[in-house]
């Protein structure tokens, strides 16, 4: 008998599948659903290079505060109430990354299409703007009687993505919960690997969690390794399970002020594993009852 699939990974096993020069894709969105354990794993390692395309939040402030990204691929790096993330502004007025900035909707159309493996797609988005020319976008016309001009959005292929979930099986099934799971899908579909935390890794998800069946927002074909970290989208929030830390959010931005040397700090918003990490910030339990925000 063969033996179940299982993708069962550790933190640092999923980092080690990672390469210099990459181009990585982080889900979440802001301050929201942030693979943040498996963001600083990578800062704990060796790697550098990186081309990451994200909905930026504290995960492509501290790689890029920690010099780990060469280019950044970005509809907008904010943690909401602090609008502009604060690492990411002094590394791009550094002129330490090289940038696409696109619009939101342009990068989730470049998701979409590496993920059907076209070239590109046409849209509208971006017309009558400077982001077509600043990012070396190119137009197409219509081949059809309305002769209409459009952006033809390339695809952002990804080597690997990162996504943080509720819930995954050892086979890679995962149940995003909650309204916000935003284009994680997308990410996954978009990359050759994607790799997987959890809050909650069960033996098979239809005998754990069989109600929840519609919150598999994408096939576990696409997922490459799972690894459970409770507390892993600190100090981003992870709905319905836990809010943001805007008390950590806000540490993190005061110390980005002058002279915002990372390397004083670092030891702090990343810790030398992640047990000390969490410890530093009332360990998991604390981190996993924050409150969710209220709009």
């Amino acid at each position: 008998m063969s033996r179940p699939l299982d993708k069962r990974m550790s933190p640092a096993e999923i980092v080690g599948q990672l390469s210099d020069g990459m181009t990585l894709g982080i889900g979440g969105w802001g301050p929201r659903r942030k693979p943040m354990a498996l963001v600083r794993e990578i800062l704990r390692s060796d790697l550098k290079d990186l081309t990451v395309v994200a909905y930026g939040g504290a995960d492509v402030g501290m790689l890029c505060a920690a010099g780990k990204v060469r280019k950044l691929v970005f509809a907008f790096v904010s943690l909401d109430a602090i609008p502009l993330e604060p690492w990411f502004r002094k590394a791009r007025e550094a002129g330490a990354i090289d940038v696409l900035e696109l619009d939101e909707g342009m990068l989730q159309w470049g998701l979409k299409a590496a993920a059907f493996g076209l070239p590109f797609l046409p849209t509208r988005v971006g017309l009558g703007t400077d982001l077509a020319e600043l990012g070396g976008l190119k137009t197409v016309q219509s081949p059809y009687a309305d002769e209409e001009t459009l952006i033809a959005m390339p695809a952002l292929a990804l080597d690997a993505a990162l996504i943080h979930v509720n819930r995954a099986d050892r086979r890679g099934n995962i149940q995003a919960l909650g309204p916000d799971t935003y284009y994680d899908e997308w990410f996954a579909r978009a990359a050759a690997r994607t790799f997987v935390s959890c809050e909650e890794l069960v033996e098979a998800m239809e005998d754990a969690y069989p109600q929840d069946a519609q919150a598999n927002i994408v096939e576990r074909s696409y997922i490459s390794g799972v690894a459970e970290i409770r507390g892993g989208a600190h100090p981003s929030s992870l709905p319905p399970a836990y809010g943001w830390d805007m008390k950590a959010f806000k540490a993190y931005a005061d110390a980005a002020k002058d002279p915002g040397d990372w390397s004083a700090v670092a030891d702090r918003f990343v810790g030398a594993s992640e047990d000390e990490y969490i410890a530093g910030f009332g360990g998991t339990d604390a981190v996993t009852k924050l409150p969710l925000p209220v709009f």
